[in-house]
C-alpha cells in the first residue's frame, strides 16, 4: 500500500533481559498518509501503538554457532527478530519497529467519516460534486420489498 510518513516516527523501547530471550515494551508514534479507500483521496492517519513482544532466544546446539537470515540452513523460525553475530545473540530492533509499524496501520484509512466514495459507474468523486449518473433501482422483482417497514 502506498503510504508517506508526514510526520516523523518515533519508537521508545524498553528491553528487559528474561530467561530464555528478551521482553521488548514500546510505543509508536507519528503520522502517515495513506489513499481513502473510499475515494482514493489523502487521509491522514495519526498512528499511536502500545506493544509489548517476548523475542526467544531459538536453540543453539553445542558447539554450533547459530547462523543469522533467512535461508534454508537458519537455526531459527523466519518470523523470529534474533540473530547471532560472532557467536552472540543481537536483536533486530528495526525489524520489531517495523513490524509494529505495518500492525498500526489502519485497515480502512478514510479521508473523513463522511466520505462519499466515488460513483460506481463513472468513478467522479462525489465529494466534490454529485455526478448525473442514472442510480440503479436495484433488482426489479424485490421492488414490492422497498416499502416494506418492520415494527419493533
Amino acid at each position: 500500500m502506498e503510504c508517506r510518513i508526514s510526520k516523523p516516527l518515533r519508537a521508545r523501547l524498553t528491553i528487559l533481559p528474561a530467561d530464555g530471550g528478551w521482553l521488548v515494551r514500546g510505543t509508536l508514534t507519528g503520522e502517515v498518509v495513506l489513499p481513502c479507500n473510499r475515494c482514493a483521496e489523502d487521509a491522514v492517519a495519526e498512528l499511536t501503538a502500545a506493544f509489548e513482544e517476548f523475542e526467544e532466544l531459538p536453540e543453539q546446539e553445542e558447539g554450533i554457532p547459530v547462523s543469522g537470515g533467512a535461508g534454508p540452513d537458519a537455526a531459527q523460525p523466519p518470523e523470529s527478530h534474533i540473530f547471532y553475530e560472532h557467536n552472540a545473540p543481537m536483536l533486530d530492533l528495526a525489524g520489531i519497529c517495523w513490524e509494529e509499524f505495518v500492525l498500526a496501520l489502519p485497515i480502512n484509512p478514510l479521508c473523513g467519516p463522511d466520505c462519499k466514495g466515488l460513483c460506481p459507474q463513472c468513478g467522479a468523486n462525489l465529494n466534490v460534486a454529485p455526478c448525473s449518473c442514472s442510480r440503479d433501482e436495484g433488482d426489479p422483482r424485490l421492488a414490492v420489498l422497498r416499502g416494506l417497514r418492520l415494527q419493533g
